[in-house]
């Protein structure tokens, strides 16, 4: 019944292919996409919301994380198979669904603030997979409405959602009744593995209140990304990444995820939205960067950040059409051409005016 469901909850073939043609080393090239129906439907849950994504190579599948607080179903996560090629995307079928559990062995309940103690569901939005000790990890932004406050986290689940443990965060990310700590709705959004397995990093969308303010259209903003030594469940550095001004005609921008191409280097999605998403995606080094672990506010201290340079503008690009949400990213298998596969999927905020979208792109040796 589970493989019936997610045929029939197949999907659209959208945005055409681009056709292979030499590039720069490092160029990212548009393959293709796939939407998926408004409203599919897959175990009794809603398709939707979808803020991360991670590929099991041994498996070939796509862990796919969806950020519903438990609202509209269990937290929790899908299994998706895509059928890749250098045409792009010819398929996605959801396979299985798996709820992410509590320290309990159970699935996290709705929000309830009005209990004692109040219930404050876990906000997931990174997610990477782990091959070599097969497991995930996956972050959550945590809550800020004060008095009401849950830090943002990092732990470690079974492939089956059972809670393995949690990552010890620096102070910076505790919340705070005061201003301090991250913004609400801003803090642990993109989750990566080195490939070596070694460091798990984790980014956040919009600089806390001790880091300055968030990108505005005219401003941009540095954001912390803090390295965990994956072993010791430690936090080991944390470096400043420097996101851009939104532009016009949007508000604000963010980091939304990032993966890892090696221990220091990352492709990065930053995200500017409303009236209409900005995506760009840019490869940014540590480099030189400063190790601003013990530092408590970005702003009174002198830091060299991240280099970044632009590899893909995705709303310059006139055949990556329609473009929504996206908010994430992971190398996928190697296309026959040998090429690198990245695939992108957005966040339809279970808004019927939005689109769930699985994007293809190759990155060129």
């Amino acid at each position: 019944m589970r493989l019936l469901a997610a045929l029939l909850a197949g999907g659209l073939l959208l945005g055409g292919c681009a056709p292979h043609v030499a590039a720069e080393p490092g160029a990212l090239t548009y393959l293709g996409q796939f939407r998926l129906f408004p409203g599919t439907d897959f175990d009794g849950t809603v398709v939707g919301g979808l803020s991360a994504l991670s590929y099991d190579a041994g498996r070939d599948r796509y862990y796919v994380l969806s950020d519903d607080r438990s609202n509209i179903g269990p937290a929790r996560f899908y299994t998706v198979r895509l059928d890749l090629s250098e045409r792009g995307i010819d398929d996605v079928v959801v396979t299985g669904m798996q709820p992410l559990l509590d320290e309990t062995g159970q699935p996290f309940p709705p929000r309830d603030f009005g209990a004692s103690p109040p219930v404050v569901p876990p906000d997931p939005e990174g997610l990477a997979f782990d091959a070599r000790r097969q497991r995930l990890y996956w972050s959550s932004e945590g809550e800020r409405r004060p008095p009401v406050l849950a830090d943002p986290w990092v732990r470690t689940a079974g492939l089956d959602g059972a809670f393995l443990g949690e990552f010890d965060l620096p102070p910076v990310l505790a919340m705070s009744e005061r201003e301090t700590g991250p913004r609400r709705n801003s803090a642990l959004e993109g989750l990566t593995l080195t490939p070596d397995g070694r460091f798990l990093y984790a980014g956040m969308e919009r600089p806390g209140y001790n880091d300055g303010d968030p990108p505005d259209r005219d401003h941009g903003a540095l954001v912390r990304i803090t390295k965990l030594d994956v072993e010791t469940g430690e936090p080991v550095a944390q470096y400043a990444y420097p996101l851009e001004p939104a532009g016009a005609p949007a508000r604000s921008n963010g980091l939304t995820d990032l993966v890892a191409l090696s221990e220091s280097r990352f492709l990065v999605i930053e995200r500017a939205g409303a009236p209409r998403p900005v995506v760009r995606l840019f490869y940014a080094d540590i480099a030189d960067a400063t190790d601003v672990l013990g530092t408590a506010a970005l702003t009174a201290a002198s830091v060299t950040p991240m280099t970044k340079t632009l590899a893909l503008d995705l709303t310059a690009a006139p055949e990556i059409s329609p473009l929504d949400n996206i908010e994430g990213i992971t190398l996928g298998p190697r296309l026959p051409d040998g090429r690198q596969s990245v695939v992108l999927v957005s966040d339809d905020n279970f808004s019927p005016r939005q689109i769930t979208q699985f994007l293809a792109l190759a990155i060129q040796d």
